[in-house]
């Protein structure tokens, strides 16, 4: 997710879910090739298993851009055809990708010669704007997997292009998690997740007899506490309260701290942990109206844990 899923916020989320998938925020092959890959592909090994998502649509340079990442350490490139922003419209990548199923598969076959073994993989709509036409849907996924994809994260709605704004488009097409099945069911060597509105552990979990895994994307960035509890039904242990996950970020939130890293960069991935708890909505007013001024570290957080009524911390707690 743009501007979102960097490298403090997936460092996190890997803390509430050993076992998740992370994918980066979008990035354009442009930027990968030509901007501040120390930032744009930031990455820290705490994080693997993690994809790079490109946005893009010239076959050379996303080909160019698959490389870099692989080189910086990305375990998956994925890329994104879904995304209905305007700034992605005139650039003529994300969810336009759906009406240029050839080209998508000359992006994904150049990608797929330029790396040395990493998946390349494809984020998709059912169809842009009135179009509901499932054999071009199939017609699609099946140009794409035979350039060599073999897994298609399928957000189930369609994207509109003109009338909707991005959250709009979030929210107003209707979900279509029965075209995700089906896919499964016609196609069943592909792996096929699915995204799109899912917000809970149980509707998570059910995705998972129809589909091979399940996507998360701002419910898990809003109500992050979602993630552990989704892992742990998933893959075993104990769920942990959230005052013991967060403190657990302390080493890493105090090295960041060391290099010159503000602290409000990392605290704004955090906001949500508390959400709906008592004592949540002055967790959230600590972190945010501390954690930008000159001098804020780790204090501010024990702070802001010591408004939802949570034990104080201890050494063993931290270092867990």
């Amino acid at each position: 997710m743009m501007d979102w899923t960097d490298t403090f916020c997936r460092v996190f989320h890997r803390l509430l879910a050993p076992h998740a998938r992370l994918y980066s925020e979008m990035v354009h092959a442009n930027a990968v090739i030509h901007g501040d890959r120390a930032r744009l592909l930031a990455l820290d090994p705490v994080e693997h298993p993690v994809a790079l998502q490109l946005g893009g649509s010239e076959p050379a340079l996303l080909a160019q851009a698959a490389r870099i990442g692989e080189a910086h350490g990305f375990d998956e490139i994925n890329l994104n055809c879904g995304c209905p922003s305007d700034r992605v419209q005139a650039g003529r990548f994300g969810a336009c990708l759906m009406r240029e199923p050839g080209l998508v598969a000359d992006s994904v076959a150049a990608m797929i010669a330029a790396v040395d073994g990493v998946p390349v993989t494809v984020k998709c709509r059912l169809g842009v704007d009135d179009d509901h036409d499932w054999d071009r849907f199939l017609a699609f996924v099946d140009t794409v997997a035979a350039a060599g994809c073999r897994m298609f994260v399928v957000h189930a709605r369609n994207a509109w292009l003109k009338g909707l704004s991005p959250k709009e488009n979030r929210e107003v097409p209707p979900l279509r998690y029965d075209w995700a099945y089906r896919l499964k069911l016609e196609r069943p060597a592909l792996q096929v997740i699915v995204n799109g509105g899912i917000a809970t552990l149980d509707e998570a979990l059910a995705h998972l007899d129809h589909a091979d895994g399940a996507m998360l994307g701002r419910a898990a960035y809003h109500d992050p506490y979602v993630l552990h509890r989704l892992d742990v039904a998933m893959f075993g242990g104990e769920v942990r309260p959230r005052h013991a996950l967060l403190r657990a970020m302390r080493p890493y939130v105090e090295a960041q701290l060391a290099r010159g890293v503000a602290l409000k960069h990392v605290t704004r991935h955090l906001l949500g942990l508390y959400l709906g708890q008592p004592g949540g909505r002055v967790f959230r007013q600590v972190l945010s109206e501390g954690a930008h001024r000159p001098g804020a570290d780790w204090s501010l957080v024990e702070r802001a844990i010591a408004a939802t009524g949570a034990p104080a911390g201890s050494a063993m707690e931290a270092a867990a």
